[in-house]
C-alpha cells in the first residue's frame, strides 16, 4: 500500500485534536500538524486533496470553517497506521500523538475498519446525492453548480464507478439534475475521469439542481 505520509499524519492530528469525532478548526489544525514553516504549503496541499477526497468533511461554524474526519479518512488513517511505510517527520515525536497513533493501531489491529454502509438501490442513491449536492453547494457556495466530481468523491466507495454513473444519469433522466460542461478553468485528468463522460454529449462537470 502506498501511503501519503503528509496526509496520514494530518488525518492523525485532526483525530488527536478533535478528540475522535470533534471539529477543529484550520489554523489549530495546521499549527499542529506542522511546526515548521517550510512544510506548512505540503500541509496544505494535503488538506485540499483530502477534502476532494471526502476523508475530509467542512462545516462552517459562525464563518469559520470546521474540520472533522469523515469514516473513509478514518479507514485511510488506521490503514496508513499499519503500513510499514509510515514514518512521523522529524527527530522528535510529541507523546501524546505517538500514543495516540498506538492507541488506533491496538484497538484495530487483526480487524479490518468498519466501512460506511454500501449503497443498494437508486432510491437510497438519490436520498444520498442529493444530501451531498446541498451540503458541498451550501459548504463551499458553489452557486447550485456542484462539480460532479465532488459529489463522487464524497459519495467515495459507498457505489461502484458504474453505479454512480448510471444512477447519476437516471437522476438527470428524471430531470432531478441538469448536467453541463459551464466554464472549466481547473480540469486535471483525475477530475475529468470521476465527472461525467457521454457519448453523445463529452464531459459533464456541473450538476444544476432542477
Amino acid at each position: 500500500m502506498s501511503i501519503n505520509n503528509t496526509e496520514i499524519r494530518l488525518l492523525l492530528n485532526l483525530w488527536d485534536l478533535g478528540e475522535g469525532q470533534g471539529v477543529v478548526n484550520m489554523g489549530k489544525l495546521l499549527r499542529y500538524a506542522s511546526k515548521e514553516k517550510d512544510k506548512a504549503t505540503a500541509y496544505k496541499n494535503a488538506l485540499q486533496s483530502l477534502i476532494e477526497r471526502g476523508e475530509i468533511t467542512v462545516s462552517k461554524q459562525k464563518r469559520t470553517e470546521k474540520y472533522s474526519l469523515s469514516d473513509k479518512g478514518f479507514q485511510n488513517l488506521v490503514e496508513g497506521l499499519r503500513s510499514p511505510d509510515f514514518q512521523f517527520e522529524g527527530a522528535s515525536v510529541g507523546s501524546r500523538l505517538a500514543t495516540t497513533a498506538l492507541q488506533l493501531v491496538l484497538q484495530n489491529q487483526g480487524q479490518s475498519v468498519e466501512s460506511v454502509p454500501k449503497i443498494s438501490s437508486y432510491d437510497e442513491f438519490k436520498v444520498v446525492a442529493l444530501e451531498t449536492y446541498d451540503q458541498l453547494n451550501r459548504d463551499y457556495n458553489f452557486d447550485n453548480l456542484v462539480p460532479i466530481y465532488r459529489i463522487r468523491r464524497a459519495i467515495g466507495e459507498r457505489v461502484t464507478r458504474s453505479q454512480f454513473n448510471d444512477w447519476m444519469l437516471e437522476l438527470q433522466s428524471k430531470e432531478i439534475f441538469q448536467f453541463i460542461t459551464g466554464r472549466v478553468t481547473d480540469l486535471t485528468p483525475d477530475k475529468e475521469q470521476d465527472s461525467i463522460t457521454t457519448e453523445l454529449g463529452g464531459l459533464r462537470y456541473y450538476a444544476k439542481l432542477l
